[in-house]
């Protein structure tokens, strides 16, 4: 398997190989497009244009120690092609330029220099009432316009579901399972002591996560968080759907909330989004609050970590309140 990295002379030689650049193209310079957790990515700038080449390995490109579906790339690659005779959901995603499946690499157009809304967990930060319609506006079209009864085509993508249901549904609730979240906030191991302890909730998360395994009717994004919206200076875009899978809508929109509640937006504006979708998608909203309260708690307790800036005393009513929730 071809390893990629940011040698210039050793990425042009594999580009050509894959008629990948233009006749007279040559790589100018290369970057690290933005922050991303999966993959190996790249902008690559040449004496033409720009592009972003991006691969998935065995591994998760920011914690290696953590094994991953080597293929992601090629689930992510599936979403924009059956996406691509939807004009909306196509406006606001990457094109897909090329794949090569054997090396599970990716090429895209560039989206251009952006940034996404992960500043949103800053202390103080709101995301503008337009820009989160707008991202609502996009998870309503995909659920509403790719589903099973408009495709033929499926994305079980059985392996990522696999992972992400690891670290969702179980790692966060195993007692001894290596993070101390104290290093991460003094006190915040005690709180996760009391979730961890409760039998009965931990009940309620197996059973969820038997829902979230299952197959569904409609197609999700499958990681629709901050981390996944990209504002640049023309427009905003949804990137990385490697976790998509056919699946239901109150799991998608559970993620959606429980971030807003974690970056401390304004409950008008948190019941403003869930009110804009239900315009026009159907939603179970006591079954949509129980994934909000997974989310919440998978995300202050388990390995995947925000760059939180609320405060302790924040993180422990919102991990009560899910709590409440997955017990009721």
């Amino acid at each position: 398997m071809i390893k990629l990295n940011n040698n210039i002379n050793e990425l042009a030689s594999y580009l050509k190989k894959r008629n990948w650049l233009q006749a007279e193209e040559a790589i100018s310079s290369v970057e690290v497009p933005g922050e991303g957790n999966m993959n190996f990515t790249l902008r690559i700038i040449t004496n033409k244009r720009s592009f972003i080449i991006k691969q998935s390995r065995e591994y998760v490109e920011k914690y290696p120690q953590v094994a991953a579906p080597k293929e992601r790339v090629l689930r992510e690659a599936e979403f924009y092609e059956i996406i691509k005779n939807v004009p909306y959901l196509k406006q606001m995603t990457p094109n897909l330029i090329g794949l090569d499946k054997e090396n599970s690499i990716m090429l895209m157009n560039d989206l251009g220099s952006g940034k996404d809304y992960s500043n949103l967990y800053d202390k103080g930060k709101n995301i503008p009432e337009e820009d989160l319609l707008l991202i609502i506006d996009f998870i309503a079209k995909l659920h509403t316009s790719i589903t099973t009864e408009t495709t033929e085509k499926r994305i079980p993508n059985r392996k990522m579901r696999e992972l992400n249901h690891e670290h969702i549904f179980k790692y966060p609730y195993v007692k001894d399972n290596g993070i101390n979240l104290d290093d991460i906030l003094p006190g915040l191991q005690k709180q996760a002591c009391i979730l961890k302890e409760d039998e009965v909730l931990k009940n309620n998360v197996f059973e969820l996560g038997k829902l979230y395994l299952q197959d569904g009717n409609i197609l999700l994004h499958g990681d629709f968080f901050p981390g996944s919206w990209l504002k640049t200076e023309s427009k905003l875009n949804i990137i990385d759907p490697e976790f998509c899978f056919f699946g239901f809508p109150e799991f998608e929109m559970g993620v959606v909330i429980a971030h807003l509640k974690m970056a401390d937006q304004s409950k008008e504006l948190i019941t403003k989004a869930l009110q804009h979708y239900k315009k026009s998608c159907t939603l179970d909203e006591a079954l949509c609050h129980k994934f909000v309260a997974i989310e919440i708690i998978r995300r202050i307790i388990g390995l995947a970590q925000l760059p939180l800036q609320i405060d302790l005393e924040k993180r422990i009513e919102l991990l009560k309140q899910a709590q409440e929730i997955l017990l009721s």
